[in-house]
């Protein structure tokens, strides 16, 4: 008769090993979660003035929520150099959201902007 093979238990030392890496990981999750909840600040157009004005013929509206040229809202994106970029002119990039608008609208010519597909980016 042969003997049953033995079954190698787990030592003591991988047992704590095993355990002292959960403790870890369980405390960095915790400390990190906290970190990795936080939204970033919404950044506003407040380097520019608030402007309202007719340009062309068209009814632009520059406020802390966005641009909007006729009421439709023009998706406006702010680079790290505090330059401002649009979808209509993405290839350039402009000084203050107003001078954004206003060559939005002469690249438009005459043409309305799409409605929007999603919510409103704030930059």
């Amino acid at each position: 008769m042969s003997a049953a093979p033995a079954i190698a238990l787990p030592t003591r030392r991988a047992f704590l090993r095993t355990a002292f890496s959960a403790a870890v990981l369980a405390g960095t999750a915790a400390a990190l979660a906290p970190v990795l909840r936080a939204r970033r600040p919404r950044q506003t157009l407040t380097p520019a003035p608030l402007a309202e004005e007719t340009y062309r013929g068209r009814h632009i509206a520059v406020d802390h929520a966005g641009i909007r040229i006729d009421g439709r809202p023009l998706h406006v994106m702010r680079r790290a150099d505090g330059s401002y970029l649009s979808g209509i002119n993405h290839f350039q990039s402009f000084g203050t959201p107003l001078e954004l608008a206003r060559a939005a609208v002469d690249e438009l010519a005459g043409a309305q902007l799409a409605p929007a597909a999603a919510a409103p980016h704030h930059v």
